[in-house]
């Protein structure tokens, strides 16, 4: 495990109460992996979205970040995150950077994330605040991550926080054997988290349970 120091950026402006009541809800949901939670109780959420939100930071909820976009309800991220990490994991490329809290929780977890955002001020934004942060194994790109990044190819993991009406071959063909994609796959009135996992003999896949993602972004912006 790639020992990345999460700083606490301000986390003192939230009761410790308040993280451990979030986390102990997380966890009775079904995120159990301890080291998701104890990153997500370290991790300051507040300082991910706006000033004007940070008393909802440690609720159970999504928030919006602008553009359209939002923050995964922590519940959602844990499960993610965990579901991913079934095993060990070098490098990992994440789609949709967002505010970068998704990042930020996968970031201990493996050597190395590619992290690739379509809209240019929430990329800039999630780039510096990590670097203050000073989580240093994260590659930030511009881009369409529904492409991959197939320089950076293969990866062990692929995490994507926006949703496909189906897994892009691009994304299948740069998946490492034994490697793992979690994404949520569907149309807005119905989306599943789905597992699809490489073998040497092809891929598996299964749905993990019902969720809500924003749409996949045409164009960047």
């Amino acid at each position: 495990m790639n020992q990345v120091t999460l700083q606490s950026a301000g986390i003192g402006m939230t009761s410790e109460r308040t993280r451990r009541r979030l986390i102990e809800q997380v966890r009775e949901m079904g995120v159990t992996d301890q080291r998701v939670l104890d990153i997500m109780l370290e991790l300051p959420r507040h300082v991910f979205i706006d000033e004007a939100l940070a008393n909802r930071a440690y609720d159970n909820i999504s928030l919006p970040i602008g553009f359209g976009q939002t923050i995964s309800q922590p519940y959602t991220v844990g499960l993610m995150t965990q579901t991913l990490f079934n095993k060990p994991r070098a490098k990992v490329l994440e789609i949709g950077t967002g505010c970068g809290y998704q990042t930020a929780v996968l970031a201990p977890l493996c050597e190395e994330v590619i992290s690739v955002e379509r809209i240019l001020k929430l990329h800039r934004r999630a780039r510096d605040l990590l670097y203050d942060l000073r989580i240093r194994n994260i590659r930030f790109r511009h881009g369409d991550g529904f492409i991959g990044m197939r320089e950076h190819a293969p990866f062990d993991g692929i995490l994507a926080a926006a949703v496909s009406e189906n897994v892009p071959e691009d994304l299948l063909d740069q998946l490492a054997e034994n490697g793992r994609i979690v994404m949520p796959v569907g149309r807005a009135a119905h989306q599943v988290l789905i597992v699809v996992d490489k073998t040497s003999t092809g891929f598996t896949q299964h749905e993990v349970e019902a969720v809500r993602f924003v749409p996949r972004i045409a164009g960047l912006g």
